[in-house]
């Protein structure tokens, strides 16, 4: 009873967090797609496939090229996608600490 009450609470979890941030196409798990409304996993799959053999989305539009995506259901996903970097986000490093300036010479 309690791995059902964790499952139900992860799941609402991961849904309430992809109402607030956009599903990167270039970097998202499977797991992260089916968060989508309207993809399952084999569109989920389709998505990944197409990644695979053609390299990063350039844009949303791109998904029209990907077996099982139409006008329609771009449309739909417009709001919920963005399309970044292929990479993973490296951690920052801190910006150099500024020079000292140089002390003044007296004549």
């Amino acid at each position: 009873m309690i791995k059902t009450l964790l499952a139900s609470m992860a799941a609402g979890l991961l849904l309430a967090t992809s109402a607030f941030a956009a599903v990167n196409l270039n970097t998202a798990s499977q797991a992260e797609l089916e968060t989508l409304n309207g993809i399952g996993p084999v569109k989920a799959k389709a998505i990944l496939e197409y990644r695979t053999k053609h390299g990063a989305f350039k844009s949303v539009d791109d998904l029209k090229n990907v077996a099982g995506f139409g006008d329609k259901t771009v449309e739909k996903l417009r709001k919920e996608v963005v399309v970044g970097s292929a990479a993973k986000p490296a951690a920052q490093k801190p910006a150099p600490a500024a020079a000292k300036p140089a002390a003044a010479v007296k004549p």
